[in-house]
């Protein structure tokens, strides 16, 4: 199964010091890496710009841009950006803000059938108005180091 990481997703794994993670963020932490590992997880260009943005620290950005160099971009063509647009419109008629890149993650999930992988609870939102599917980690997966 493939899955659309977002950009808080990346940045729980690539950004965040282990120690200060939550139980829940370990979990989430824990079926990310299982997706890395079983080649499932997908980046796009603009979620890979999102990660990169605002690493002052340039030690930090290299450190951060090699981890994501091991990650391809998902292709993207013509028809993702025209239907992140219809996207947007549709969030703007049912008074939904969004973002030119939330509107790109929902246009690729939808053209390719795919789930998101966020934190992000504005995907709550967006799924009321487009039909993407968001992917919801199953608390069984695996225990928990301590």
């Amino acid at each position: 199964m493939r899955i659309l990481a977002d950009t808080p997703i990346w940045s729980l794994a690539l950004r965040r010091n282990r120690g200060d993670l939550s139980r829940r963020e370990r979990l989430l932490l824990l079926t990310f890496q299982d997706l890395i590992h079983s080649n499932s997880a997908i980046l796009i260009g603009p979620v890979r710009q999102e990660i990169l943005s605002g690493i002052e620290n340039q030690v930090a950005f290299e450190r951060t841009r090699d981890g994501l160099s091991a990650f391809p971009n998902e292709p993207l063509d013509p028809a993702d950006d025209e239907e992140a647009a219809r996207c947007f419109n549709r969030f703007v008629a049912r008074g939904v803000a969004s973002s030119a890149i939330d509107c790109l993650i929902c246009a690729v999930a939808m053209n390719r059938r795919i789930p998101i992988f966020t934190l992000d609870a504005d995907f709550e939102h967006y799924r009321n108005v487009v039909p993407i599917e968001l992917f919801k980690p199953s608390a069984g997966r695996r225990p928990l180091p301590e």
